[in-house]
């Protein structure tokens, strides 16, 4: 098995796992290599260090190469300004994370995915229903424009806006 370190044109860095250097390169070719942000699928080969696992270093003890983890909650924090406002424009977006954030936060929406039932375009009305007791409150997730987002606020409605990343859209491996 072969793990290559991978970035699309857009500097999204991201690992790939293959059977061999002909077959990344066999699939790179046909174009089935694609950014998991933002589905670019101009991708170019990071140069890398092996990795030998050795048994140098006792049990326990960390190496240069060991990671700091991050907690979900500091994702959002990261991603949020101080003052907590929600303009977009000084928010991060998702693909202009540091590496182990972006890690963080399609593991979030994947989360979200998993654990909600898509209502698609009915979002708001089903929301409301919901808030006024007309149906059984569950998690649900679809879309629903900025209008529709400030209305249900407006109400008292939470609800939080999230982007749909393209590879969130296809099957999860």
């Amino acid at each position: 098995m072969k793990v290559l370190n991978l970035q699309c044109s857009r500097q999204h860095s991201f690992e790939g796992w293959f059977a061999s250097e002909g077959d990344f390169q066999d699939q790179l070719g046909r174009s089935l290599i694609e950014c998991p942000l933002c589905a670019d699928k101009r991708i170019q080969k990071l140069p890398s260090a092996p990795r030998l696992n050795l048994g140098a270093y006792p049990a326990g003890q960390a190496t240069s190469g060991s990671a700091t983890k991050i907690s979900p909650s500091s994702s959002i924090t990261a991603a949020l300004p101080q003052d907590g406002a929600a303009s977009s424009s000084s928010r991060a977006a998702p693909e202009s994370l540091p590496p182990a954030l972006q890690a963080d936060f399609l593991k979030a929406l994947r989360h979200a995915l998993k654990h909600t039932e898509d209502v698609g375009q009915g979002f708001a009305d089903e929301a409301r229903r919901m808030h006024y007791g007309e149906t059984e409150a569950r998690n649900i997730r679809g879309q629903a424009s900025v209008r529709e987002t400030v209305e249900l606020l407006e109400e008292g409605i939470e609800v939080l806006p999230l982007p749909m990343l393209p590879a969130l859209k296809d099957t999860l491996h």
